[in-house]
């Protein structure tokens, strides 16, 4: 599938995948006027504090085709090795959508943290989808679960 992208900023990383065998590809931090520019050395930086949200654009627009969604995933290596996530687990980028995409990052963790332009802030996998046909209805088809809600079919 093709997927036409754009660079929205001089600076901007174009995403990549890690392996031949990778579903999803990396997006990187872009540099933006929202960063902190750091006083003891001549680059930009995010500043991330503790149990807090930034965004962090990518510089990046894309041209997902119609019936297909880009779904932003956290990275499991920066959650595990710095306890940095996407903010609302999982970002949706419709097809209809042509602005800069933005990762909302959050700190799980007690310390502040840094997101350097150019580090890899999340993965999108493209995936294809249906729209639903919702139709109100006053009876709905028995199942053996029924209404059970959270933690009805056991551990």
């Amino acid at each position: 599938m093709d997927i036409k992208i754009k660079k929205l900023t001089e600076t901007a990383k174009i995403p990549t995948y890690g392996t031949d065998g990778a579903a999803a590809f990396d997006m990187y931090a872009d540099e933006s006027d929202k960063a902190t520019v750091c006083m003891q050395a001549p680059y930009m930086y995010y500043y991330v504090a503790p149990h807090k949200n930034v965004s962090v654009p990518t510089g990046i627009a894309m041209a997902i085709p119609k019936g297909y969604v880009g779904l932003l995933f956290s990275r499991s290596g920066w959650a595990r090795d710095e306890s940095l996530r996407l903010a609302n687990c999982v970002g949706v980028i419709d097809s209809d959508f042509r602005g800069n995409i933005t990762v909302v990052v959050h700190n799980d963790s007690d310390v502040p943290r840094i997101v350097n332009p150019n580090d890899r802030i999340a993965q999108m996998l493209i995936v294809k989808y249906e729209v639903a046909n919702l139709i109100l209805s006053d009876e709905l088809d028995e199942t053996e679960r029924g209404t059970g809600g959270f933690g009805s079919t056991g551990k």
